[in-house]
């Protein structure tokens, strides 16, 4: 059956490539990149920076500002690109409601294979320690809606082609 997506979030725990994805689908489709990173207040990078995980109640008021800058590109009838780890199943469920019609491309690594690529990364102010328990909040989003799950090893261009030509065969009228 057919089902528009209206946006897309990349999804993943850190060190998916969840960014660099999201950038060069947007090269490829123009589409305007939200990165979810930047909506987190300072208190809650200020705890990841010091190695404490976010809790439900620390992220609420980021899936709050997230979904409310989604709405806010369906009311302005964009089709936006955002970057958000989405690791639950309820927080997806908030996105799809502020934006019906939201796509997820999921970006699905082993706890090793995001350790890797966290400890080559520079300048990001979530350490390495915090992967574990990402990983214990991740509901991964098999059997969902409007859900593409994606080898998240390949490369950044094979990763935004797949997610290109899967919104592509699901473009909004």
């Amino acid at each position: 059956m057919y089902e528009p997506i209206n946006a897309v979030v990349v999804m993943g725990v850190a060190g998916s490539g969840k960014s660099a994805v999201a950038r060069a689908l947007e090269v490829r489709t123009g589409a305007r990149l939200i990165e979810g990173d930047a909506f987190h207040p300072d208190r809650n990078i200020q705890k990841m920076s010091s190695g404490q995980p976010l809790t439900d109640k620390d992220r609420a008021s980021w899936l709050r500002a997230l979904e409310k800058r989604l709405h806010r590109a369906k009311v302005d009838g964009e089709h936006p690109i955002l970057t958000c780890s989405a690791l639950k199943r309820s927080y997806r469920d908030g996105l799809r409601h502020a934006m019906p019609g939201v796509g997820f491309a999921y970006l699905q690594l082993s706890p090793a294979a995001a350790a890797e690529r966290m400890a080559r990364r520079h300048g990001h102010y979530m350490p390495c320690s915090l992967l574990e328990s990402q990983f214990v909040d991740l509901e991964e989003p098999l059997g969902e809606p409007l859900t593409l799950i994606l080898d998240g090893t390949l490369s950044v261009g094979e990763l935004a082609s797949a997610i290109h030509q899967w919104w592509q065969q699901h473009a909004p009228a």
